[in-house]
């Protein structure tokens, strides 16, 4: 079981270095690379997947040197290890593929000080949606007559919802912003 160990060990030390290159060619993804069942953390990147199988083995010698790794455990862990390997393999063997794919960009990317100056705009609205929202209501709680009410129901209910939509419009702007501050 030991030399096991060590070979598991030795080819993914053998991963690391392309798997930094890969990752500094082709930055993080837009979705985690591998799937919940196979790797914990959601990574967007090889690096961090190449970790977290260094640990597993890491885990596997301490139990072993312990006298705790029951047999079981271990086939289990070594073929997870093992998926782990060819997963990160099959990943890095579509570099080329991936490369030659056709970029479909529908928008064209903005700078990170237009994605803020189109956030500081929408705050802008969102403050003015707002106070807007609280008069109709305060109007709405003032009006004397049921008939009086229905056109300002509906009009407190349009500005809700067009509040609702400029907050739905900053979450987007935060995490676009924050994606390409990742990306540095």
């Amino acid at each position: 079981m030991t030399n096991d160990l060590h070979r598991l060990s030795d080819l993914v030390d053998k991963l690391l270095s392309p798997a930094e290159a890969l990752d500094h060619q082709r930055r993080e993804s837009s979705k985690p690379l591998f799937d919940k069942q196979l790797f914990h953390g959601q990574s967007r990147l090889l690096v961090p997947c190449i970790r977290e199988i260094q640990q597993e083995i890491a885990a596997l010698k301490s139990e072993q040197a312990s006298g705790r790794l029951h047999a079981t455990r271990a086939s289990y862990v070594c073929e997870k290890i093992l998926a782990q390997i060819q997963a990160v393999q099959r990943e890095m063997a579509t570099k080329q593929i991936r490369e030659s794919e056709p970029k479909y960009q529908v928008k064209q990317r903005k700078s990170l000080h237009e994605l803020y100056d189109e956030l500081a705009q929408h705050q802008d609205w969102e403050r003015r949606l707002a106070a807007m929202v609280k008069d109709k209501a305060f109007a709405l709680e003032q009006a004397p007559q049921a008939s009086s009410r229905q056109p300002l129901q509906q009009q407190l209910l349009a500005l809700e919802g067009r509040l609702a939509r400029c907050q739905q419009a900053m979450t987007r702007l935060e995490k676009a912003i924050l994606q390409l501050e990742r990306k540095g």
